[in-house]
């Protein structure tokens, strides 16, 4: 049985491609044999993670003129997907310009059920951000739910934009997540650092396209890398809690 990992939020910024980087990077160093698929056609973030060159695929999602998604492509993906290794983990990046594309074609195609089929273990991911973002991310979160009801629902809680927070009203009483409470597999917090230390570390990591190996190991300041260290040894806490194998 592989395990696949779809990230699918349609608000864009929010730190899909960052969680999807995360995931590949969790599974690789925790030994498994771990493969990526980039089907974002206007911001390539995990392909272009050059550590990773051999493990990481893009998927050329786009019409011959360029300008409109070919759904007809995700085939490909679907292929691939429904003969992954065993004990393998797959990640799928997904970018908010393709949202709707892909969620259709998971849809229509019944995704979910021939991986089931092919003996996988699906899980999908979303993000729900602070700040402005909040209620667009909500929205996205409720329409995978709506769209895939039966599905493992793993949500990424983002508070780096701001509290997720609507007045007094904390997370878990928001009336889309008490509703959904059955459907959401787990949920992880991204933790929450000095946005002027670890923040920047971060930003600066990303930008780069490199893994936390490489920051820690390699030439930055002793302080960002054991800030970088303390930082990927939490997140790794908080995936293993999740038992999303």
């Amino acid at each position: 049985m592989a395990t696949i990992h779809f990230i699918l939020q349609g608000k864009g910024g929010v730190g899909k491609s960052m969680i999807a980087s995360m995931l590949f990077q969790y599974f690789a160093e925790a030994d498994y044999v771990t493969y990526g698929y980039d089907t974002d056609p206007v911001n390539k973030t995990l392909s272009a993670f050059t550590e990773y060159s051999n493990s990481i695929k893009q998927i050329d999602i786009m019409q011959e003129d360029g300008d409109n998604i070919d759904s007809r492509k995700f085939d490909l993906l679907l292929e691939e997907l429904a003969n992954a290794p065993e004990n393998s983990q797959i990640i799928i990046d997904n970018g908010a310009s393709s949202f709707i594309a892909l969620g259709a074609y998971i849809a229509d195609s019944d995704m979910l059920c021939i991986l089931a089929d092919n003996g996988h273990k699906a899980f999908l991911h979303t993000v729900i951000t602070g700040g402005q973002a909040l209620l667009d991310t909500l929205n996205g979160f409720n329409k995978l739910i709506s769209n895939f009801s039966d599905a493992d629902i793993v949500v990424w809680k983002n508070p780096y934009f701001g509290k997720i927070a609507i007045d007094d009203m904390q997370f878990d009483d928001f009336k889309v997540i008490k509703e959904n409470q059955n459907h959401i597999y787990a949920t992880i917090e991204l933790p929450i650092g000095n946005k002027d230390l670890i923040g920047k570390d971060l930003e600066l990591l990303f930008a780069k396209k490199q893994s936390f190996q490489a920051g820690i190991n390699g030439s930055n300041p002793i302080a960002v890398k054991s800030r970088l260290k303390k930082y990927w040894a939490e997140i790794k806490s908080r995936i293993d809690n999740a038992c999303i194998y």
